[in-house]
Order: C-alpha cells, then structure tokens, then sequence
C-alpha cells in the first residue's frame, strides 16, 4: 500500500466524489465521521516519530523560523496579490482565506517524506504552526474581510479541533510509545498501528469529499473558479520555499520540508471550523474541500518535482545542515 499510495488516494477521492454525487442523503452522516478518522490518522503519524526525537527537534529553531516565516509571512503576500480576482461571493472568498491561511498539519508529513523531506521536523513543528494559525487567522480575516466577517469565526472550533485532533492524538501515540518500549504485547499494537497510515488517509479523504458534494447545489460554477487560484498557489509557493530554503540555510531534507509546509494547507483540519459557519456562508465548506482535491493532485507532481527543485547535492545555502 505504501508503494501504491498516492494512486490510493487518488482514488479515494473519486470514489468520494461518486458516492457524494450518487448519495447526498449520506453527507450529515460522514460529517460526524470527518474528526474521528482524522484523529486516527493523526494518531498514527505522531506514533512513528520517537517522543524524545520531537522534543529535540523542537529545538531546531532555524526550521521552525522558516516554517513560521513561509507559512505567516510570505503565504499572507501571495493570497493578498489573488484576493481582489477571486469570484466576488463573499462565501467563496472566505473559504479560499480559510484554507489558504492555514498551514497543513497531517498530510503534509507523508508527502514530504515521499519526496525525501525531514518529515521529523514538520512533525516537530506541527504544534507551533497549528497554534500560530488559531491566533493569527481572525486577524488575517480582519485584514482580508473586515470586522463582520472576522467576528464570524470564533476561537471554539479551532480550540476544540486543536485539543482532539493534536494534543488527544499525540497524547496518545506517546502512551503506546512507551507500552512498546516495556511490553511485548505494547510493540505488537505499535507494530499493527503503524502499518494503517495509507487506508486512514484513503479513508479521510474519501469522508470529507463524499459528505461535501452534496453542499455544491448552486455555487459549483463559483467553486471551479477558485481551482486556478489554488493551482497557480501551489506553483508560486514551490518557489517561494525554496527561496525560505536558501534564505535559512537549511540543508536539502529541511529544504523540501519547509516547501511542502509553504504548499500544503490545513484543509482537513480547517473544515470543522468551515462546517460551523452560519448557514448563508455554507459553500465556504465545499471551497476548503475543493482545494484538497487539488492540493492531492498537486502533491503527486509535488513528489516527483520537488527533489529536483531542491537536490540532495546542492545545499540550500552556504552553511546549510
């Protein structure tokens, strides 16, 4: 399955989109089921890196320094340079600042892995990037939006998603870390636990499309518009952090993490928030959907594009590690 999993995913994503098209009544249903296989999900990635290995490298002030300054610095630029040509529904554009503004926190550790990044890093950065984005974005939104629309998003789901979609799993994936150090029985469910990365993504990417579909209903011709400004994000912030990259000296691993960082966004962290908008601004959940089918895609070329845009042989900067 790892070997297969990007074609994995791809498919989870069309069978999701069939089953929410074939179904609609389904989507209430798999909206409850968007937390609990995302909370797995994150379960899982957080098992694989050691507790001792995280805390170290949350030392590594230079990559958390890039990875803050791509993430809330220069993705703030690129979207206030797109903002004024997205489609002018006030919906859509919300959900676009939703997921743009957000840094991704669960998959991007898996791509970034597959294309030789330090996946140790990101994880280790995860809590930092998560927390800075709950207290920055209603300020983004302010400076994007004004007051009214900043005031629709309340602290609650973002607290709510930070507490049992980060700290429950990582809390979690520490106790059976240390089970397995002691038991037998403890390094058998590490072992198992490990070996369901690949069907839990599946498993949540097919969830939040098929019980997003049913919500396109008017707004699909404004929801495709917003496709090119997610694809043409993805092209400028691969350059973007390879430039964060060499102005931070990092070494090729911490090169390609820290462009997978400035790419990826939060979309599947950040659609509890969008799910609990007031019911006028409802397609916004759809928009932040629609750019993980993209961002899906993109991280297949992402895989194969990234190592040659930052090569093991070339450091990033003069003193890289």
């Amino acid at each position: 399955m790892e070997h297969h999993q990007v074609a994995i995913y791809l498919t989870a994503l069309a069978v999701g989109g069939l089953l929410g098209w074939a179904a609609p009544g389904l989507g209430p249903g798999l909206e409850h089921a968007i937390n609990p296989v995302l909370g797995a999900l994150l379960f899982v990635t957080f098992l694989q890196v050691p507790a001792a290995e995280l805390v170290r490298s949350l030392r590594d002030g230079r990559f958390l320094a890039a990875a803050v300054t791509v993430n809330f610095v220069v993705v703030p630029l690129v979207v206030a340079s797109m903002f004024t040509f997205l489609p002018a529904d006030q919906a859509v554009r919300l959900g676009v600042l939703l997921v743009l503004l957000c840094p991704c926190v669960d998959y991007v550790i898996v791509f970034s892995g597959l294309a030789g990044g330090s996946s140790r890093r990101l994880l280790a950065a995860t809590p930092v990037l998560l927390v800075a984005q709950m207290l920055l974005l209603p300020g983004f939104l302010y400076l994007f939006m004004g007051a009214d629309l900043a005031d629709v998003v309340e602290a609650g789901p973002f607290v709510e998603a930070f507490v049992v979609l980060i700290v429950v799993p990582l809390v979690l994936a520490w106790a059976v870390q240390a089970w397995a150090a002691r038991r037998p029985a403890g390094a058998r469910v590490f072992a198992g636990a490990t070996t369901t990365m690949v069907p839990l993504m599946a498993a949540t990417l097919l969830t939040v499309v098929a019980s997003q579909v049913p919500e396109l209903g008017d707004s699909r011709a404004d929801v495709v518009a917003v496709v090119p400004f997610y694809v043409v994000f993805l092209v400028v912030m691969a350059f973007a952090g390879r430039a964060v990259a060499r102005l931070f000296r990092l070494a090729a691993p911490a090169g390609r993490a820290i462009v997978f960082t400035g790419a990826t966004r939060n979309s599947l962290v950040v659609l509890p928030l969008a799910l609990a908008l007031p019911g006028d601004l409802a397609v916004a959940a759809v928009v932040v959907v629609t750019q993980t089918m993209v961002e899906v895609l993109g991280m297949v070329a992402f895989v194969r594009l990234v190592p040659r845009l930052v090569p093991t042989d070339e450091p990033t900067g003069p003193t890289a590690r």
